[in-house]
């Protein structure tokens, strides 16, 4: 059977709990990934790890059972009218928060947004597209576009398929925004949620103000009012 390396994996997080151990064993018999290659990012609820794919690699984004923040997670799902009763249910929480990113990116997919494409799910884990080449894609953050105004209308337009779809991402910022060969790719939708969650326009708003505080900063003029009109406009 093949084996992790917990050692050289453990500075990334408390992630290789038994119950993940056993999970990621049983994607790689499956055939998704033959083992995890090297960390690319960590974050406040998961780690992210390239893996060697059946066709070349993949992402494997792992979210701690043990260390993520349950109320905040609760915080977002309970006012997602596609979940319920979930309130003390820490693990459930959880499980159902990796549930939420895998469905929101299969929509997202399905409204031609650009997002990592969602491979499988199991428990805690899940299997994405490598955005990459030999190196994974920077973040927006590390790496400015070479024609800013291009990039940022082809964010909008992304945005504006997901809100036509009915969702809104709800935690977007530089840093969930990948630039890759000149072109925003949209991740982390463990936060996204439909039109009829009554918070919905807020977090469309916040999301907007996040983007243009960037770009605004990086010296270009952009209007969130317009922004927010473009997308409200093709809702439907």
């Amino acid at each position: 059977m093949p084996k992790i390396n917990r050692e050289k994996f453990k500075v990334w997080g408390n992630v290789f709990d038994e119950f993940t151990s056993r999970t990621i064993f049983k994607l790689i018999s499956e055939g998704y990934f033959e083992g995890l290659e090297s960390p690319i990012s960590i974050g406040k609820e998961s780690n992210l790890f390239s893996a060697l794919g059946r066709s070349g690699r993949v992402m494997v984004k792992i979210y701690r059972l043990e260390a993520c923040d349950f109320n905040k997670m609760y915080d977002y799902l309970k006012d997602d009218p596609r979940y319920t009763a979930l309130k003390g249910k820490k693990r459930q929480i959880i499980l159902t928060w990796v549930q939420r990113e895998y469905r929101n990116l299969m929509k997202a997919r399905e409204a031609n947004v650009r997002v990592p494409t969602p491979l499988t799910i199991k428990n805690n884990v899940l299997v994405l597209e490598f955005i990459g080449e030999e190196e994974n894609a920077p973040k927006l953050k590390d790496q400015w576009p070479e024609d800013p105004k291009k990039f940022f209308d082809e964010i909008v337009e992304n945005i504006s398929r997901f809100y036509r779809a009915g969702l809104v991402h709800a935690d977007l910022s530089a840093f969930n925004i990948l630039n890759f060969n000149e072109h925003p790719v949209l991740i982390d939708f463990s936060q996204a949620t439909p039109l009829n969650n009554p918070r919905a326009e807020e977090f469309l708003e916040r999301d907007i103000k996040n983007l243009c505080t960037f770009f605004e900063k990086k010296g270009m003029d952009v209007s969130r009012e317009k922004v927010l009109a473009k997308i409200r406009n093709k809702k439907f």
